[in-house]
């Protein structure tokens, strides 16, 4: 799709593997992320199951980071996630996280979201902390 970029894991025996394929976008100050949800996301109400959405979650922070060019390929440790859960995603339907750059320190990314489907309100709210790794000892 035009002005999506394709956002893949090195490893696909990784645990973040599971939610591929994914597509990231920037519009200004919002990353936007999209993931497809399977049955294999779902939980035994055919909704997507909260763990699925809180890996996403986790997984978007760092993709919007690096749409926001503020991080490079594992360069940076969750320390905080926190979620509110407000509806059911569907399964079969693109969900999307809205993720917003609040602020960059020189060690830190403090970053809030939103998650969404078409047709409907917000499925969950979201923000989280990422602290930037050290760059190798010969960089410093």
């Amino acid at each position: 799709a035009a002005g999506w970029k394709r956002w893949r894991f090195r490893e696909p025996t990784r645990f973040n593997s599971f939610l591929e394929p994914l597509r990231e976008r920037l519009e200004g100050d919002v990353a936007r992320v999209q993931m497809m949800p399977r049955h294999e996301h779902s939980n035994m109400r055919d909704n997507v199951h909260g763990g699925a959405l809180l890996g996403f979650m986790d997984v978007a922070l760092f993709a919007a980071s690096r749409a926001f060019g503020v991080l490079q390929a594992g360069g940076a440790v969750t320390l905080d996630l926190s979620a509110q859960f407000i509806g059911g995603g569907r399964i079969g339907e693109p969900l999307e996280a809205r993720v917003e750059l609040l602020r960059e320190t020189s060690r830190m990314l403090f970053l809030r979201g939103l998650i969404v489907q078409e047709n409907t309100p917000t499925i969950a709210s979201f923000t989280g902390t990422l602290r930037k790794s050290s760059p190798p000892p010969s960089l410093r």
